[in-house]
């Protein structure tokens, strides 16, 4: 039995489809129990969240766990709970985590790295098996800047000349559900990649093409990026992760492009072409109440 964390949001949402169409035995988390009833296929649910997590009896039912949460300032605490109720159960379930890319690195000081790199030097001293499932920057982040691209023809980011392998959240997905339902991925980390590394200059090239009208990259500095940020209705220490992200960016840490996607899931990853075609009602509809999570 599999229990999905995280199950409403864009990587849990897709990996619930898909286990559903494997016809896998998952249960997702929901804190709410409106938001159960409206998941993919019959999926069973139980209402719980992290800091507050399914009594032992319940959890000892699994033996696969799905560990995914928003980037926020109380993440680490808040999985360290749950990972702490998960040993304490007395059982051994195989934890599959959403890291951040480059949280192996010592180097990175980006805060939302830091927060998965803490959780995971936590969860590796339970001694519990782990895989690690580190995707790049969702392409989904990209709708962010919906609003410029449909209004003034512009994407504008704080990223220099940076190139990112942007991924697909179904992907993500899909290589979730393949580590969920197969053996073999025990102790392995994932980097999870698109087909290419492109800087925003690249992808204001791509939507001009898959839109057909022209969209110019706008790089923006520090401070105009912050304000329009906060202005946004993001708090300060989103913020301000989100320029210590875009300052990784600018140095290259996010250039790389890995070929696990196909290894894992036996398909290529989506290119960004394709993701906006499909996503291209986000962009030309009215934009969302609140940006996404970087990670």
């Amino acid at each position: 039995m599999i229990l999905v964390t995280g199950a409403t949001g864009r990587v849990g949402y897709h990996l619930m489809e898909l286990l559903a169409d494997a016809g896998a035995e998952a249960t997702a988390m929901v804190r709410v129990e409106a938001r159960g009833t409206d998941l993919p296929g019959t999926a069973v649910h139980l209402v719980a969240s992290l800091e507050a997590p399914p009594p032992a009896s319940v959890l000892r039912e699994f033996d696969r766990v799905f560990l995914l949460s928003p980037a926020e300032q109380e993440q680490a605490a808040l999985e360290t709970v749950f990972i702490d109720a998960l040993v304490a159960a007395g059982h051994r379930p195989h934890v599959v985590k959403v890291v951040a890319d480059g949280f192996a690195d010592p180097g990175v000081e980006v805060r939302f790295v830091l927060s998965h790199r803490d959780v995971a030097l936590h969860l590796d001293a339970t001694g519990l098996p782990v895989t690690y499932l580190a995707p790049s920057l969702y392409m989904e982040t990209l709708l962010e800047a919906a609003g410029t691209i449909r209004e003034e023809g512009v994407i504008r980011a704080p990223a220099g000349r940076g190139r990112v392998g942007f991924v697909a959240a179904r992907d993500v997905a899909a290589v979730a559900a393949r580590v969920l339902t197969s053996p073999g991925h025990e102790d392995a980390t994932y980097v999870l990649t698109g087909p290419e590394a492109l800087s925003y200059a690249d992808v204001a090239e791509r939507v001009s093409e898959v839109f057909a009208r022209q969209v110019d990259y706008e790089n923006q500095t520090a401070s105009r990026a912050r304000k329009a940020m906060l202005d946004s209705g993001l708090d300060r220490w989103a913020a301000e992760g989100r320029l210590e992200l875009f300052e990784w960016i600018r140095q290259g840490g996010a250039d790389t492009v890995t070929t696990t996607v196909r290894e894992v899931t036996g398909a290529d990853p989506q290119p960004i072409e394709d993701w906006l075609e499909n996503a291209r009602a986000g962009f030309t509809g009215p934009p969302p109440d609140t940006p996404p999570p970087p990670f």
